[in-house]
């Protein structure tokens, strides 16, 4: 069975959520939901997940999976939100451990808090599958954006988080804490060796001032076209083109609150005595 697939895309963000459903009145998987969140003022809004939510109700869902491609830099995880009020069960890859390790350490964060994974209902395995109904998902781990990231398989489409963009836009960077440009190019051409008319499904867009926002391409697309990693761009290249790239990025905006949010499944960390929930920000630290 092929899967439907509606796309949310949020401009704030440049972040598009899917909902990946079997039929109407089925099953369906939401991968990557966005948490709204005012920088400026440090609250949480749910109009990005409320749409998700609509749209599931209308369509008489019933949710199996949360799904994250992996813990998120630039924006907040609605998946804690979307559990309270939908059910299902969320997951990422089973590497996150290795990523929660390095931000408990950097945020300092309480002892409780503990680094295996265990905030999510499950974690991935590569080549692991799981059913949506009667669809059939598959884990790819696609690490090097960060050690835990994963693509999600459904039938001929490809859910691949930020390991690659579209292909005017190139690939993802790859110096976060355990990021690995080798690595980062090793998971791209795995992707790149599924058939050619795949479609590969973007977490991110950040289209140039003639385009509008997109993200759907193919892997023939990609190995035509990637400006970053189209065919015969070799492994050493791409790791100097990568590593000279990334030393010129700024910091994502939202990069210190989402992950210690995103370590913890979408939760907000734990009220202190006044009853209010901190997000930290480490000073020279980064």
């Amino acid at each position: 069975m092929q899967p439907n697939i509606q796309a949310f895309f949020d401009p704030a963000t440049w972040t598009v959520t899917y909902v990946v459903f079997d039929e109407p009145r089925g099953n369906c998987a939401i991968i990557d939901p966005v948490l709204d969140y005012d920088p400026k003022a440090g609250r949480t809004k749910t109009v990005s997940a409320d749409s998700v939510i609509a749209f599931i109700n209308e369509q008489k869902l019933t949710v199996s999976w949360i799904l994250e491609t992996h813990a998120h830099a630039d924006h907040l995880s609605a998946a804690d939100y979307l559990k309270s009020r939908l059910g299902g069960k969320t997951a990422i890859g089973d590497h996150i451990p290795l990523v929660q390790k390095t931000f408990k350490k950097l945020f300092n964060m309480e002892a409780e808090f503990t680094p295996n994974g265990s905030q999510f209902d499950h974690l991935l395995a590569d080549g692991e599958s799981f059913n949506v109904g009667k669809l059939i998902g598959k884990a790819i781990s696609v690490s090097g954006h960060t050690p835990a990231d994963m693509a999600y398989q459904f039938e001929d489409a490809v859910f691949i988080g930020d390991t690659l963009f579209m292909p005017d836009v190139g690939t993802a960077r790859a110096d976060f804490p355990g990021g690995d440009a080798r690595q980062l190019y090793r998971s791209i051409r795995k992707l790149l060796d599924l058939p050619s008319e795949t479609k590969l499904f973007m977490c991110h867009d950040y289209p140039p001032k003639e385009r509008a926002a997109q993200w759907q391409t193919t892997v023939a697309q990609q190995r035509a076209h990637n400006i970053h990693v189209h065919d015969g761009v070799s492994e050493d290249a791409f790791v100097a083109m990568r590593t000279a790239r990334d030393a010129t990025l700024e910091m994502p905006v939202l990069m210190l609150p989402s992950v210690q949010l995103n370590v913890r499944a979408g939760q907000l960390p734990p009220a202190e005595d006044n009853g209010v929930s901190y997000f930290k920000i480490p000073i020279n630290a980064i």
